[in-house]
């Protein structure tokens, strides 16, 4: 029976108080596959003695990246097999990623990258983007963190303490939402729409988001396509958030190869493709 660490928040980290509901329900759709499955602290997954490691909770890894990607450092070095391999992971940990789809033709969300922001750098992406209300968010962020909106003449107040990007913000996000498409060894399994609340810009459920299955529209499934071709390794699961420009095109808001929601409780039969695709890839 092949062994499966499935990569947990660091015990630090306020995250290590809500993932076992989530680990329940992974571990059923994996252990009906045949998969033994252990929790494991993402920060000492270089140790884990399994086939492979799975970082689908390793939640709060971007609050200390530094050590994330040095954990990813020691897994190659050791020879620990990663499901997705840990060049993608690193590849995925900075979102930096959406210039490199953008320039292999994907449509991305217009963004900016800044080393650090600040007015200067606020007033300059407003401009490029035609005065448009802005988002502002980390480089390396999860669940909003240090994620900012700012609406036209407005300063900068918090925001990212570190490497930033900024965006257009969207209104479609709290019409038609984002459609987040799940895929399972480059194959597509299941879709769901996700609305923020009115007012708010955050899809999240914390942030009293709505999120429910949807069926996404061929355009949709053509975007994720070329953003998996466009992906620098075999992804063994991932999460394609696009969301609808006011052009009318679907852009890429984000592909999360790291510790994607797969949304199980939204397909029944998606664990059991999920497992089937963690097993050939340990083949």
């Amino acid at each position: 029976m092949a062994r499966i660490a499935l990569l947990t928040p660091a015990a630090h980290n306020p995250y290590v108080r809500i993932w076992g509901p989530a680990f329940d329900r992974l571990t059923a759709a994996l252990s009906g596959a045949g998969l033994e499955v252990v929790p494991m602290e993402w920060p000492k997954a270089a140790e884990a003695d399994v086939d492979a490691v799975l970082p689908l909770l390793a939640w709060g890894y971007h609050q200390d990246a530094a050590d994330w990607l040095a954990m990813l450092d020691a897994l190659e070095a050791r020879g620990v097999k990663a499901l997705n391999p840990a060049p993608v992971l690193r590849w995925n940990t900075t979102k930096t990623y959406l210039a490199d789809l953008e320039a292999a033709g994907v449509p991305v969300v217009p963004t900016v990258f800044a080393a650090r922001v600040d007015d200067a750098v606020v007033a300059s992406a407003r401009a490029g983007f035609g005065g448009a209300t802005l988002v502002v968010k980390p480089q390396v962020s999860g669940g909003s963190h240090e994620t900012v909106k700012l609406e036209p003449g407005e300063t900068l107040v918090g925001g990212p303490s570190g490497a930033a990007m900024i965006q257009p913000f969207l209104p479609s996000v709290s019409g038609e939402g984002e459609i987040s498409l799940l895929h399972f060894d480059g194959v597509f399994s299941h879709a769901v729409g996700k609305v923020a609340k009115a007012g708010d810009f955050r899809v999240q459920p914390q942030f009293g988001s709505t999120i429910g299955p949807i069926t996404p529209p061929p355009v949709a499934l053509d975007v994720a396509q070329a953003v998996l071709a466009a992906a620098p390794g075999r992804l063994t699961y991932c999460r394609v958030d696009l969301i609808r420009h006011p052009d009318g095109t679907l852009r890429v808001m984000e592909l999360e190869a790291i510790e994607p929601d797969l949304f199980l409780e939204h397909a029944p039969e998606a664990g059991a493709v999920f497992a089937a695709a963690v097993k050939r890839a340990l083949a």
